[in-house]
């Protein structure tokens, strides 16, 4: 069933006639709307036919010239050893918008690097990842989080000691948890690792962002990775 203007209005839009393009932010809004009403109008030159909303945001997000504009981002929280060599792996990464590095997982509010370091504070060190899942999955993240260190090293990752490095994966809803655990297992069962596999899955708590000179550690210093 074609769609039109009038069906469009009546759900809420406006009309485009006029649109420069430097109408960003109301084209935006438009195309919000039309994704809540499950119809995008002639006026955009999109699909005529009625189609699941998550369907019409993907193909929008992919394919309209105002990607950026559409863009839903998630975030992912990975600890798998020091965060400087954990984030320079996640930020070069096709679908990843932002990185920072930080502290989670423990009890004291706020906590210093050398708080952490004490390993008295029950912090990891963790990478936090804001990605377009449009671009890229969890679970894509997921297979680069396992390649990346050893998963069946308990409270370490090479000469790295203390549970501030330990393997652990904080998830931000229930679908990024069933994908975890999901992950794990099949990693376990493929027989990579002839040890048991100890990252631990717990619900993302509050993060701590790291002191800036931990940001983008390696990159400032022309590193592609840490020298062990």
């Amino acid at each position: 069933m074609e769609t039109n203007n009038n069906d469009f209005l009546a759900a809420g839009g406006q009309k485009l006639e006029g649109l420069k393009p430097s109408s960003c932010k109301r084209l935006k809004y438009q195309m919000m709307v039309a994704g809540r009403a499950g119809v995008f109008p002639d006026t955009l030159g999109c699909c005529h036919h009625r189609q699941t909303v998550d369907w019409q945001l993907r193909v929008a997000r992919r394919t309209h010239p105002f990607h950026g504009f559409f863009m839903e981002t998630e975030k992912a929280t990975f600890g798998a050893g020091c965060f400087w060599g954990v984030e320079e792996t996640f930020r070069k990464l096709k679908g990843v918008t932002d990185t920072a590095v930080g502290y989670t997982g423990g009890a004291k509010d706020n906590p210093s690097y050398e708080d952490v370091c004490t390993d008295e504070t029950g912090h990891a060190e963790v990478v936090q990842v804001e990605f377009d899942p449009a671009r890229i999955s969890y679970r894509e993240l997921l297979d680069i989080f396992w390649a990346n260190h050893n998963p069946t090293s308990l409270n370490r990752q090479g000469p790295d000691v203390g549970t501030q490095y330990r393997s652990v994966i904080f998830y931000h809803s229930p679908e990024q948890k069933a994908t975890a655990e999901e992950s794990k297992g099949a990693l376990a069962k493929s027989g990579r690792f002839k040890r048991e596999i100890v990252t631990q899955i717990e619900p993302a708590p509050k993060f701590f962002r790291a002191e800036e000179y931990h940001q983008r550690y390696l990159e400032k210093r022309g590193l592609s990775h840490c020298a062990i």
